[in-house]
C-alpha cells in the first residue's frame, strides 16, 4: 500500500460538498453516492461522496486519490454506511488486495476517468496492464458485504 494522497483543492472540495449534498438527499449524479463512516481518531461520523462501482452484483468502494481520510477511516471502522440519509445502508467492508485490482479499476476509468484524471496515479483508460498492475498498490479498493 502506497502512501499516495492526491489531496483536493478548494474548488473541488466545493463541488464535492455539493454533489454530496445531493447524495446525502438520494439523488446521485453519475453514479455518487453519500459514504458515511466513523473517523479513526475522532470517532464522529464523516461524510463524503463516492462513485460506487459495481461489478457482477458486487459494490466496490475505489480511492483513486490515493490513501485518503476516508480510505484510512474505512480501513479502521471495518464497516460504512451508504446511500441517502433518510435510507442509510450499513456495509461491511474487505480491502482488495493489490493482485485483484486491476480489472476492477478498469472499470473504474472506464466510468468516471473524466471525473478523476490526473488523480489516479497517473493512470487513464489507454493504461498497459503492467502500468494499472503498478500503481494499483496506490489505489485503495474495498468490497462491500452485507
Amino acid at each position: 500500500m502506497s502512501e499516495r494522497y492526491d489531496v483536493p483543492g478548494r474548488a473541488t472540495r466545493l463541488f464535492n460538498g455539493l454533489i454530496r449534498r445531493l447524495a446525502e438527499r438520494g439523488v446521485s449524479v453519475q453514479g455518487s453516492t453519500a459514504l458515511r463512516v466513523r473517523g479513526r481518531t475522532s470517532g464522529e461520523v464523516r461524510s463524503v461522496v463516492v462513485n460506487l462501482l459495481t461489478v457482477d452484483g458486487r459494490d466496490y468502494l475505489v480511492s483513486p486519490r490515493g490513501n485518503t481520510q476516508w480510505a484510512r477511516n474505512v480501513r479502521a471502522a471495518g464497516d460504512v454506511e451508504t446511500g441517502p440519509r433518510h435510507r442509510p445502508r450499513r456495509r461491511g467492508v474487505v480491502e482488495v488486495p493489490d493482485d485483484a485490482k486491476p480489472a476492477l479499476l478498469r472499470r473504474y476509468l472506464d466510468r468516471w476517468y473524466w471525473q478523476v484524471k490526473g488523480h489516479t496515479g497517473g493512470l487513464t483508460p489507454a493504461s498497459s496492464d503492467g502500468q494499472v498492475r503498478a500503481a494499483a498498490g496506490s489505489i485503495p479498493v474495498f468490497e462491500l458485504t452485507g
